[in-house]
């Protein structure tokens, strides 16, 4: 499982929930509900992290939660 950051909205245009994430921009996954949004941008990420570094680009970390104390 990939530990990257991902946001899940409704899209009234696309009629589907959208997944997308902020540390792997242009990434985005579509589902009937939020949680095979999710699913789908796993699958989805995974190959884009591929072509990432397939063409030599630098792999972003993901980002870290802050815990308030």
């Amino acid at each position: 499982m990939l530990h990257y950051s991902l946001n899940i909205a409704w899209s009234e245009e696309d009629g589907a929930f959208v997944a997308t994430s902020p540390e792997l921009p242009g990434l985005s996954a579509f589902g009937d509900t939020p949680e095979e949004a999710a699913a789908e941008a796993q699958i989805a990420a995974q190959g884009f992290l591929e072509v990432m570094e397939a063409d030599g680009e630098v792999i972003p970390e993901p980002l870290k939660a802050k815990i308030a104390a």
